[in-house]
């Protein structure tokens, strides 16, 4: 049987999501769809997809799409997501997972009710770094675990490019800020390595209040590009959390963890990518940080016909992921991360923000 495919974005959509789905065996992206006619057929010409569409509600609706890639703004994904799964459509949806905490219940509500299978694009745990950090952890490379630090900051808007596709990112009221887009992705990775949060304090505000382009147009920011997060998990660490999409001279993304035993520290120069990212550890008996060698079993699947080095680069995680979600379609396993982690995660970020907003320490089980 092939699963058929439709995309929504043709963006982000056909650059990195189209080569990802054409890895896995027994897969066709049969569509594309963006909201005029003339961009979604010249997206079908270009990429040879078959169909095009430019109005995402009859693409969710068609009863030859099994599966709806959702790409573009938060707050517009919205009614399509709700619609695809209530329209018995599997679902790959974008990051951040809904636009607000009252949205997310309902795209949790909609995939419970749906008896579909629905993930989201928080790819990362599947880079081969942060999974063989994972391994190493779980075999007691850590002892009992104690703290971790992760700073996710990057440098988008300092100078900002008037052909970046995300400058709207400026705009207020379609679910966007460094907390809820780069925290989103820093959470999922968080979730997947130490396991759930329990309470967390947090600081949501804005360093840069003036977008400067190279012709001297100007913008000033409705939305916050700068978070600190304190999280106390149930296991028992506490995580520090810093994310910025205005961080001076990008420093990128890194996560470091130790325990009683040892340490390691994963990092990359900017977003993580399986090229990008390294991994050191050490424990107490050697007394220093040494490389970790990534394991060939973990730069390439059997299941997938692309491997860590291929471009563009998440296509190799997304691909990893996208696969065991059309395992999940088949009966086979389970899909991850799905919409249970990806809810977690919103609450985790509705508790930051009432942490901010309150000045307070908020627990998860406050949000639900």
């Amino acid at each position: 049987m092939t699963l058929r495919v439709g995309i929504i974005s043709a963006n982000w959509g056909t650059f990195a999501h189209l080569p990802a789905w054409r890895a896995i065996p027994g897969v066709e992206v049969t569509a594309v769809c963006t909201s005029r006619q003339e961009t979604a057929e010249a997206a079908a010409r270009k990429c040879g997809i078959e169909r095009a569409f430019w109005d995402a509600q009859k693409m969710v609706a068609d009863p030859d799409i099994d599966i709806v890639d959702c790409g573009t703004r938060p707050s517009i994904r919205y009614a399509m997501v709700l619609s695809a799964l209530r329209n018995g459509k599997h679902v790959y949806n974008g990051i951040p997972f809904a636009a607000n905490i009252d949205q997310a219940r309902d795209l949790l509500d909609a995939w419970r009710a749906s008896g579909k299978v629905a993930i989201t694009d928080a790819y990362s745990q599947w880079l081969p770094a942060p999974r063989m950090a994972k391994e190493m952890m779980d075999d007691g490379l850590l002892g009992k675990p104690f703290a971790a630090t992760c700073f996710f900051n990057l440098s988008l808007f300092n100078k900002p490019h008037p052909l970046f596709p995300y400058n709207w990112f400026w705009q207020s009221g379609h679910g966007v800020s460094a907390m809820r887009n780069l925290g989103s992705h820093a959470l999922n990775m968080l979730v997947f390595m130490f396991g759930d949060v329990e309470e967390v304090v947090a600081h949501d505000g804005q360093l840069l209040d003036q977008w400067e382009f190279p012709d001297g147009k100007t913008i000033k920011p409705e939305t916050n590009d700068f978070a600190c997060l304190l999280l106390r998990m149930k296991n028992g660490m506490v995580v520090q959390l810093q994310v910025s999409w205005n961080a001076t001279v990008q420093p990128g993304w890194r996560l470091e963890a130790f325990g009683s035993n040892g340490r390691f520290v994963a990092s990359a120069p900017s977003f993580p990518t399986s090229r990008d990212t390294t991994l050191h550890a050490g424990t107490v008996a050697s007394g220093r940080l040494d490389p970790v060698e990534i394991p060939r079993r973990l730069l390439e699947s059997p299941e997938i016909s692309v491997v860590a080095e291929a471009d563009p680069q998440p296509v190799f995680p997304m691909a990893l992921s996208m696969n065991r979600m059309v395992r999940a379609i088949k009966g086979e396993g389970t899909a991850h991360p799905g919409f249970e982690q990806a809810w977690f995660v919103e609450r985790v970020l509705e508790a930051a923000r009432r942490s901010s907003t309150e000045r307070r320490w908020v627990r998860i089980d406050e949000v639900v």
